[in-house]
Order: structure tokens, then C-alpha cells, then sequence
């Protein structure tokens, strides 16, 4: 056996007693990135990186690529005759924002005419309520620290902005389009240094006056981790807040009516405060508020009640909860002699539309679906009508928009991906499995016909209540294609269940995520799918913490392992980037309980010298303020150190992009990476 050399990485004799634990953090240097010997270890892992071989790269690039040039399109947003919609052509990096009317559709926004470097992303995007002006947001190089522009729809015109500091800022519109409710972070000035992340608050702003004089509208003094939603009624008449401390499953929730109060001053009234329940409101045409929560009721329901009594013990069930599908979505369709509404449902993470009287909620039909895929938001028009419009995707269907014509019944192709692709064909089968504790945990098996162990990628999450659906992937189809299998886990910790599975998962419950990743994979292995030396696993963000965790318990149980952006320093993960907005998924290495149970699993504080590790190759993201690239790079350090195998491990640093958003090509280049590397080591080529 050859062990690989790696660059020198220095080990510091650093230990922090946390609780009466000694914290050994030996690469704390690494968390540096100015450190000039930060930098000379970088520089050496990419050359490293670089010089790898990887046999099957560049045939997975051509075949990515050619997948993804089914292009996208996304659902309509309509004002009135107008539409707004995205949708990105097989050659373009990234997806252009149209408007069109009856006599044709043009570009408003261009991320590539924006910046030819492609660097540029559009982050999101909201009409006024007449269409005639709209607020959208961009960000440069994946730092997804947006900046608020006010453009005129008929002439293109930016007539406002930047407004600087407005990162997952929702934009609700008064009528008129010349004042709009939004979310800012404090000037940096204003915090405390390390804290200009956090420190959001609800504005009022004037089209044409400067920020500087935008007035305060809600947030001061609160939870500086709070993040907060504003909507405005279609008719202007009503104002809703919403508070969520980080990323909790939780909101508080607050209802004015600018009716009676002004705007700059709105009248709080209080719908949920201090409640452990997500709710949204929706104000009907018909002068009713509907209520989607998951208070009572972890797979989520929709009550009633009036715009005037919004308070819990005013909410009168219309469509209850289900003991098997997750409520998703509902729009409703009122232009017809019974209203009816759309109420879209998980089932196991598969996808479907009933159809109920709105009145009593009784349930009388569905809305045909092209197949067991999932079904995104469903739309309607601000003003009511008969149609809806729903993005769906499957594993060899591109996104495409469908209409359901509710006096018809009838749903149609409206929109299809602009692409044409030659899609191989593969087979998805939903497996059930029992995890450590005897829980079932559902997973999708793609392939192709054959049999045998093949090399096998397992794929999980498992965090923040994310559900993982079926949909379209240029990646699995490209990875299938070539022979492998590919297994997406539904594990604890997701919200495939309801918010029950949501917290199975999370806080003092994390191991049972990686207990159902385990079993997962032992599934395989069992029912003759794949082998030990044939499996690997992939995941990224919280799925990094969870590839992480995997071969630090299990190093036996995995071939290789491709880690992205992940969270491994679950000690210190608080410190850096967003991760004060998680403690409340994860918990605080400040408290001793919440501590010992992150010291419990923590990957990087569990690498051990001497064991055979997997393969394992860390993919991160230098414009990454979500989750600092410095996890993936003190784990590197210290596997290189510790591994005892002849299997590689290795860094891969890409600069200018982010945790999210990226041109085309350059999420080419990553999932070919990826791929080659998988492949290589669990015997595909």
C-alpha cells in the first residue's frame, strides 16, 4: 500500500474545555483565509486536485452537458393580461425573466447582458400588483448578498436602486406601485462586529426617496437571527408579518389592517405569538382568510375564519389534516358556479392535486397529473378565474408548466422546457426500509434494466424539513446512464413526513439521520442492488454534515464519498457564516446539554488516525457566506493526516460562485468532477 502524499498541513496543539470536554482543534489556522500559509495550503491542494485522474471526467462533461440543454421554464405570474415568467434556452448560463401580453413576450431581465462573465445572478423578482413596475434583486459572484432594484415594466428602465443589504428580502407592493413593505439588514456600523449577517428589519419604502429616510416598520429590539416575511393583501387592505428565529420551524405571525391605520404606523394585531407552529395567511376574494398551518397538525391543514377574528380559537378546519400526505400548496379557482379549491399533497415525496369545494372542503376530484413527479406551486390569477398553472418534473421529465382548466376539468401541456434531449431510460422504484430503531424510511432506486451489485450512489439530506422529490437531474440520468444506480434516501429530518419526521431529526435527535443513511445503504448491500466496495455517497450543505457524519461512523460501510459546502466543525459552526440561524436546527455547543449532543457527532472532531477511509473528495465554494468553506478544509487536513488507506483524499476549491445559484457551465464542470471522481473509485470506470 502507497499512501498518498499530501501537502504539509501544520497541527496545532489547540484544545478549548468546553463543559469539562476537552476540544482538540488542531487546523483552527485553517480557519483564516487571508493567513498567506492558509493560502499556500489552498494552492497546493488545487494542484493536487488538478493533477488527479479522473478517466470517466470528460466524457460525464459532454453527457451533463447535453442533458442540461433541455433548458428550463418556470410558472406565470400574472398582473392582470400581463405574465411574468423565467426561462433559460439550451445555450444560455442563465435563466432570462420575460413579460408578455397577447401581442408577444421580451426580456426584462438578462443576468448575462448584466455581466457577460456570468458572474451575476438574478435572485428573485416581484411585480407591483399592477405590473407596471418591478422590484427584483441580484447578487455578484455567489456572495447571494443581495442588492434591490424598482424597474418600469413598459420601458426596462431602472428607476431605483441599489438598495444594498437586502439578502432574502421579500417585497410586498401597496397598490399604486409607489410604496413597498421590505426587509433590510442594519448597516454594519449599527452591529456588533461578526454580526452583519443577522440584524434584519421590516421597512417602509417610497419609490424615489432614499433609504435612508425608509421608515421602520417592525423588528427593532427582537431576535437578531430573526428573519421576517411581509405580505400586503390583493386589495392593499391587509398587512401580515411573520418572525422565525433562523431557521426554526416556528413563526411568530401579526396582521394589520391599513384600512385603519397608516401605512407608515400599521396596528399590529397578534395571530400566533410564542406558538411551536409554522402558519401562513391568505386573504380570499371572498372576504374570508384562509390559514395553512401545521399547528395541531404536523402533516399541515387549512383553516378559516374572518380577516377581523384571525386568532387560533377563532380557525375552523376546511380541509383537515391527512394520516399520509403532507399538505403542500392550494390556490383557489372561483370563477365558476361552485368555487372550487386546488389543494396540492405529498405522498411519500410523490406528488398530486385534489380538488374541493370551497365552501366545505369536501374533497370531489383531482387534477390529472402527467405522473408520479412532483408538482410545484400552484398559481392562479390575482383576480380569480378557472385556471391554474403547476410546474412538474419527474427523473426523465425536463420542468415544464401545465394549466388545469377547472370548468373542463382538464389539464394541458402549457409551457414545455425550450430543449430537446435525448433522455435515457431508466427505472424508478420506491423502496421501503427499516432504519436502526425499526422506523420505515422510504427510497427511490433509479437504473436501468440489469442486474447484479453496480456501482451505486446513495443521496440524502435529511435536515431543515427539505423534502426530496422526484425531478429532472442532469447528473443521476448522465451517472445511470453509464451503469451505476442511483438512491435517494427520505431521511429523518425531511419534511417527506410532515414536521413529525422533521423533528425526528433535528436537535438531540441528528443521529437518527445518519442511523437511516446507514440503513439505507445496508439495504442495498442486502437486497444484492450494490456492495460495500461498489457504494458511495453524495450530499451537500446539511447533506455534507450528513456525508460527513457517515464516514467517520461507518468508514467501512462506504468506497467513497463526495462532501460539498458541508458543515463538519459542528463545535465552532455557530461562529461563521449563517450558522447562528441554525442552532435552532442543530442546537449550541454554548449550552452544555445541546453541546454534547453536537460533540457526539461531530465529523471533523471524529476523524481518527489510523482508520481506512473512504475516497473522498470536499467540493467548496470560496463566495460562500451560508456555510464557510473552512469546514471542508480542516476536515481535509485532517483525513489527509489521519487516513490509512491507499484511497485519495482531496479538495477541490472553486472561486467567484456560492452556495446557490451558478451559471451552466460551471455546474458542468462541478457534477463531471463529482461524477468522475465516483465513478473511479466504486468501479464504474
Amino acid at each position: 500500500m502507497t499512501r498518498q502524499p499530501y501537502p504539509p498541513a501544520q497541527r496545532d496543539d489547540i484544545v478549548d474545555d468546553l463543559h469539562g470536554t476537552s476540544v482538540p482543534d488542531p487546523y483552527r489556522w485553517l480557519e483564516d483565509a487571508d493567513d498567506p500559509a492558509t493560502k499556500e495550503w489552498l494552492d497546493a491542494q488545487d494542484v493536487l486536485f488538478k493533477s488527479t485522474e479522473l478517466p470517466g471526467r470528460e466524457a460525464f462533461r459532454e453527457r451533463v452537458a447535453a442533458l442540461l440543454k433541455s433548458g428550463s421554464v418556470g410558472p406565470p405570474t400574472w398582473r392582470g393580461d400581463l405574465r411574468f415568467f423565467m426561462r433559460r434556452t439550451p445555450e444560455q448560463e442563465h435563466a432570462v425573466l420575460y413579460v408578455a401580453d397577447e401581442r408577444g413576450e421580451r426580456a426584462l431581465l438578462d443576468p448575462m447582458a448584466l455581466d457577460a462573465s456570468g458572474l451575476t445572478t438574478l435572485d428573485s423578482y416581484q411585480p407591483d400588483k399592477e405590473g407596471r413596475r418591478l422590484a427584483y434583486q441580484i447578487s455578484v459572484g455567489g456572495d447571494e448578498e443581495s442588492r434591490l432594484y424598482v424597474m418600469d415594466v413598459s420601458t426596462g428602465e431602472v428607476i431605483e436602486g441599489p438598495i444594498d443589504r437586502c439578502r432574502y428580502s421579500p417585497v410586498a407592493w401597496l397598490p399604486g406601485g409607489e410604496a413597498f413593505y421590505y426587509v433590510r439588514k442594519l448597516a454594519p456600523s449599527e452591529v456588533p462586529e461578526g454580526e452583519e449577517q443577522f440584524h434584519r428589519r421590516v421597512y417602509l419604502h417610497r419609490v424615489g426617496t432614499s433609504p435612508d429616510d425608509d421608515v421602520l416598520i417592525f423588528g427593532d429590539g427582537l431576535e437578531k437571527t430573526n428573519y421576517y416575511n411581509v405580505s400586503v393583501s390583493r386589495d392593499g387592505r391587509w398587512l401580515t408579518v411573520s418572525a422565525s428565529r433562523g431557521t426554526a420551524p416556528r413563526n411568530d405571525l401579526w396582521v394589520a389592517d391599513l384600512s385603519t391605520t397608516p401605512y407608515d404606523a400599521p396596528e399590529l394585531v397578534t395571530v400566533q405569538e410564542d406558538v411551536d407552529a409554522q402558519t401562513g395567511l391568505y386573504f380570499g376574494r371572498d372576504g374570508r382568510l384562509y390559514v395553512f398551518t401545521d399547528r395541531d397538525a404536523p402533516r399541515a391543514r387549512i383553516c378559516v375564519t374572518s380577516p377581523e377574528t384571525p386568532a387560533f380559537e377563532n380557525w375552523r378546519d376546511l380541509i383537515p389534516e391527512d394520516p399520509e400526505a403532507v399538505l403542500s400548496d392550494f390556490a383557489i379557482l372561483d370563477d365558476l358556479d361552485e368555487p372550487v379549491m386546488l389543494v396540492g399533497w405529498t405522498r411519500h415525496a410523490i406528488s398530486e392535486i385534489s380538488i374541493h369545494s370551497l365552501e366545505t372542503g369536501v374533497r370531489i376530484g383531482e387534477v390529472p397529473t402527467p405522473g408520479l413527479g412532483s408538482i410545484g406551486g400552484i398559481t392562479e390569477r390575482p383576480e380569480g378565474g378557472h385556471e391554474a398553472w403547476f410546474s412538474y418534473t419527474d427523473n426523465t421529465t425536463p420542468p415544464s408548466i401545465r394549466r388545469f382548466d377547472a370548468r373542463t376539468g382538464e389539464t394541458t401541456l402549457w409551457a414545455a422546457s425550450p430543449g430537446a434531449v435525448e433522455v435515457p431510460s431508466v427505472t424508478t422504484e420506491q423502496v421501503v426500509y427499516r432504519s436502526k430503531d425499526g422506523t420505515e424510511v422510504h427510497m427511490l432506486v433509479i437504473s436501468r434494466d440489469g442486474s447484479g451489485p453496480r456501482p451505486t450512489i446513495l443521496y440524502g439530506y435529511g435536515g431543515f424539513g427539505i423534502t426530496m422529490t422526484p425531478g429532472y437531474s442532469a447528473a443521476i440520468l448522465a451517472w445511470v446512464e453509464a451503469g451505476g444506480v442511483y438512491a435517494i434516501a427520505q431521511l429523518r429530518g425531511g419534511g417527506e413526513q410532515g414536521e413529525q419526521w422533521h423533528r425526528d431529526g433535528m436537535l438531540g435527535d441528528k443521529q437518527n439521520v445518519f442511523d437511516d443513511l446507514h440503513a439505507a445503504a445496508e439495504h442495498l448491500i442486502a437486497t444484492g442492488v450494490t456492495t460495500a466496495d461498489r457504494l458511495g455517497i453524495s450530499g451537500g450543505s446539511n447533506g455534507g454534515l450528513l456525508v460527513g457524519a457517515a464516514l467517520t461512523q461507518r468508514p467501512e460501510l462506504y468506497a467513497a464519498v463526495v462532501c460539498s459546502a458541508p458543515l463538519l466543525d459542528m463545535i465552532r459552526y455557530e461562529k461563521f457564516g449563517l450558522g447562528a440561524t441554525w442552532n435552532v436546527e442543530y442546537g449550541s455547543a454554548d449550552v452544555p446539554e445541546e453541546f454534547g449532543w453536537l460533540w457526539g457527532y461531530s465529523p471533523y472532531h471524529h476523524v481518527r488516525e489510523g482508520v481506512a477511509y473512504p475516497a473522498t473528495l470536499f467540493t467548496v465554494f470560496g463566495s460562500d457566506t451560508r456555510v464557510h468553506p473552512l469546514h471542508a478544509w480542516k476536515m481535509a487536513a485532517a483525513m489527509q493526516h489521519a487516513q490509512a488507506a491507499d484511497r485519495p483524499v482531496l479538495l477541490r476549491n472553486e472561486t467567484e460562485v456560492g452556495h446557490g445559484a451558478r451559471a451552466v457551465s460551471r455546474s458542468v464542470e462541478l457534477v463531471a468532477d463529482q461524477l468522475a471522481f465516483l465513478a473511479r473509485h466504486t468501479g464504474l470506470v
